[in-house]
C-alpha cells in the first residue's frame, strides 16, 4: 500500500521500523524534526527514541518549526532526552522543565532558525526527521500539513529519516511551495510579490542518497484546542472591524484590506472569524498558521487565497476539512516558515498582523512570553517577525485574567517582546487604542481610556498622573512599576483592598 507513495523504487529497501530508524540518532546529536503548531510533525521515531532512552543515555538538541503534537515534547522530556530545545514549544511538561532549568530553551523568531543554520552560526544538523505524504520519483520529499523548517533541515542534515504518513491525503501534493533563499551576501530578492505568488517547488529537493530510513506511520495530527468565540472575543473582533472600516473610509485600506496574518490561539482565531460578518470581501492571508477561521472564511466566500506554513485545526474542523483538502487547491499554499515570516516579504505585501499579548503596559510595550518576567510560557513565535515589519501591528488580549485578579494592562510589563516602537494598535474587549503617531504620554492616556478594564482604570490613571508629576518622556515610578505584579503574588489579586471592596 505504501509503495505507491514511494515513487523512487530504489528507496523501497529503506523502509524500516521506528525502532530501527531511531538507532540513527546518537547521544549529543542535533536533530531537526518537522512540525509546526502541532501539524505535520514526526510521530513515530521520537517515541521510539524515548523508549530507547529508558536503557541508555541519550541527550539531544531538538529543533523543530514550532510546537509539536501527539505529546512528543512531553514524552521526550519525561524520558530525559531533551538537553536543548528551540525555537518554540507549547507543552506544559516541557515548559516546567524549562522553568526548572533542566532543559535549555532558546526562544527565537521563527524566521531566523534556519538562517542561523545556513550561515553556520548554529548546528550542524546531524539527522532530520521529516513527515511526508509521498516521495517523488527523484527522491523529493512531499510534506504534509506543514513545512515549517523541514526543507532546510532536510537539505542541511547529514542523514534524513522520512516518516511516510498514510493518513495524510495525497491531495496535499501540489499545495507546497518550497523556496530556499540564496546565500548571503549575494542573495537575490525573494520572488513573492503577492500572497498567491508561487516561487519554488512542490516538494523538498534533496539528494536521495541522504535518505537513510523510511518509516511508515498512520497517526493523525493532534487537533488544536480552539474555543468558540465568546462575548469578549466577539467584542474584540467588533472593535477591530470598526477600526478597519474607518481605515477604508479614510482611504488607507481598500475593502479587501491587506493580506492578513493571525497568531495561533483562540483569541486571534475568533477575531478572524468575526470578519465573516464584516463589510470586507476578496480577502487574502499571508500568515504562518492557517486555523479554523481560514477555512470558515473560505467557505463563506470572504477569502480568496491563503498562504501559510501549516494547517492547524480543531478536531471537528480537521475531520471536516482534511478529507476535502483537494477542493482548496489553487487557493492555498504552504511555504517554509522563513518565507512565510520573512521580513522582506511581510513589508513588501503590507501585511496586517494580528497577534496575542500575554500582557501590555500603558505605553504599548507587549509581553508575549513570560509570566512575571521569569517563567516562560511558549515563546515569541512569529509575532516579532510580523510586528516589526507589517503595515499594521495589532495586538489583542482580554483585559482581565484569573477572574479579574489580573489586569492584562499594567504600568510596566515584566518582560518586553515587542517594544512600543513596533506596536500600532492594542485591542481588548473594552476598546481599541490606535497608537500611531502618538508620544508616550499620549499613548498612555489612550490605552488607559480604551483598553484597561473599568475595575483597574482608575488605578492605572492614578499611577500615570503621579508618574507625570515626577516628569520624563516616558514617566514611571520605578519603586511602583511592578507593584501590581507584586500585589498579585502577595494577595492573589492586582487590585488594592480598597478598590476590591468597592
Amino acid at each position: 500500500m505504501y509503495r505507491d507513495r514511494i515513487r523512487m523504487k530504489s528507496l523501497w529497501g529503506k523502509v524500516v521500523t521506528p525502532e530501527e530508524a531511531a538507532l540513527l540518532i546518537k547521544d549529543g546529536m542535533t536533530i531537526g524534526m518537522s512540525g509546526f503548531t502541532r501539524a505535520g510533525d514526526a510521530k513515530a521515531v521520537p517515541l521510539a527514541l524515548a523508549e530507547r532512552a529508558a536503557n541508555e543515555r541519550i541527550k539531544i538538541t531538538l529543533m523543530t518549526g514550532a510546537s509539536l503534537g501527539n505529546d512528543v515534547d512531553k514524552i521526550l522530556t519525561e524520558a530525559g532526552v531533551l538537553a536543548r530545545r528551540l525555537p518554540f514549544q507549547a507543552d506544559p511538561v516541557l515548559r516546567k522543565a524549562i522553568n526548572r532549568g533542566e532543559v535549555m530553551f532558546v526562544d527565537q523568531h521563527l524566521s531566523e532558525t534556519v538562517e542561523l543554520l545556513r550561515s553556520r552560526q548554529m548546528g550542524p544538523v546531524d539527522v532530520a526527521v521529516i513527515e511526508a505524504c509521498a516521495i517523488t520519483d527523484t527522491g523529493g520529499i512531499v510534506p504534509t500539513t506543514s513545512i515549517g523548517n523541514s526543507a532546510t533541515f532536510a537539505i542541511l542534515a547529514e542523514k534524513v529519516i522520512v516518516e511516510l504518513n498514510l493518513t495524510q491525503p495525497l491531495d496535499l501534493e501540489g499545495m507546497h511551495d518550497v523556496y530556499i533563499p540564496t546565500r548571503r551576501p549575494f542573495r537575490e530578492p525573494i520572488p513573492v510579490v503577492t500572497a498567491e505568488s508561487r516561487a519554488g517547488l512542490p516538494y523538498i529537493p534533496i539528494d536521495p542518497s541522504k535518505i537513510a530510513a523510511i518509516v511508515v506511520t498512520r497517526k493523525q495530527d493532534s487537533s488544536a484546542s480552539i474555543l468558540p468565540p465568546d462575548d469578549d472575543t466577539r467584542a474584540i473582533a467588533g472593535h477591530l472591524i470598526e477600526f478597519f472600516d474607518r481605515e477604508v473610509r479614510q482611504g488607507r485600506l481598500g475593502r479587501s484590506l491587506n493580506p492578513l496574518q493571525a497568531g495561533i490561539g483562540t483569541i486571534a482565531n475568533a477575531v478572524l472569524h468575526g470578519l465573516i460578518d464584516g463589510p470586507f470581501h476578496d480577502l487574502t492571508m499571508y500568515s504562518e498558521v492557517l486555523q479554523d477561521s481560514t477555512f470558515e472564511l473560505f467557505d463563506a466566500g470572504k477569502l480568496t487565497f491563503a498562504s501559510g506554513s501549516s494547517i492547524t485545526l480543531s478536531a471537528g474542523k480537521y475531520a471536516e476539512v482534511l478529507p476535502r483538502i483537494g477542493s482548496y487547491k489553487g487557493r492555498l499554499l504552504l511555504r517554509p516558515q522563513e518565507i512565510s515570516n520573512h521580513p522582506e516579504v511581510i513589508r513588501r505585501l503590507g501585511v496586517i498582523g494580528i497577534n496575542t499579548a500575554l500582557e501590555c503596559d500603558i505605553y504599548g510595550n507587549v509581553n508575549s512570553t513570560h509570566v512575571n518576567g521569569t517563567h516562560m510560557m511558549n515563546g515569541i513565535g512569529g509575532s516579532g517577525d510580523f510586528a516589526r515589519n507589517c503595515h499594521l501591528a495589532v495586538f489583542v488580549t482580554k483585559s482581565l485574567a484569573k477572574d479579574g485578579a489580573i489586569s492584562s494592562v499594567v504600568p510596566m510589563v515584566t518582560h518586553v517582546d515587542h517594544n512600543e516602537h513596533d506596536v500600532d494598535v492594542l485591542v481588548t474587549e473594552t476598546g481599541l487604542a490606535d497608537l500611531r503617531g502618538l508620544a508616550p504620554r499620549e499613548r498612555a492616556e489612550t490605552i488607559i481610556r480604551n483598553c484597561v478594564h473599568p475595575s483597574y482604570r482608575e488605578l492605572a490613571m492614578d499611577y500615570f498622573r503621579r508618574a507625570t508629576q515626577r516628569g520624563g518622556h516616558t514617566p514611571h515610578l520605578l519603586e511602583e512599576a511592578f507593584s501590581w505584579h507584586l500585589r498579585y503574588q502577595q494577595t492573589g489579586s492586582m487590585l488594592t483592598r480598597t478598590v476590591a471592596a468597592e
